[in-house]
């Protein structure tokens, strides 16, 4: 049975999701030199958590490599605490991320530098047009 549009998006999925985001950039990075040109030289600890608690992913980026994980980790460059599952979805989805918005609309709060926040939108959005031929 598939489920109404506008129905709600279950924390699971959504964190999938961004697991799936994160290791798509993974794999890119080794088969893409311009797209590895984002990561060189670069060091940040990312950790998304939703407000609930059921939503927890963790990205490393050390050493031109990156280190996805299911849970919270310490010493990080940029946490960002989402409202729900939805926020997330629409963070990642967006055709423009509207972080200032975001923040806004208290769908997201962040503790860190907000810079590394852009550098994930940038590539994010980067690997989504890739995705669709719009390199």
């Amino acid at each position: 049975m598939s489920k109404p549009f506008g129905a709600p998006i279950y924390p699971e999925f959504a964190e999938e999701f961004l697991e799936l985001l994160f290791r798509l950039m993974s794999l890119v990075f080794f088969t893409d030199k311009d797209y590895r040109k984002n990561i060189k030289e670069f060091d940040g600890r990312y950790l998304f958590r939703s407000m609930d608690n059921k939503i927890h992913v963790a990205a490393i980026f050390k050493k031109n490599r990156l280190k996805i994980y299911e849970k919270e980790i310490d010493g990080t460059n940029e946490r960002v605490t989402l409202r729900n599952a939805g926020a997330l979805m629409s963070f990642l989805l967006s055709p423009k991320p509207d972080i200032p918005g975001l923040i806004l609309r208290q769908n997201i709060s962040i503790d860190g530098n907000l810079n590394y926040l852009y550098k994930f939108a940038f590539m994010a959005k980067r690997l989504q047009l890739m995705a669709t031929g719009e390199k």
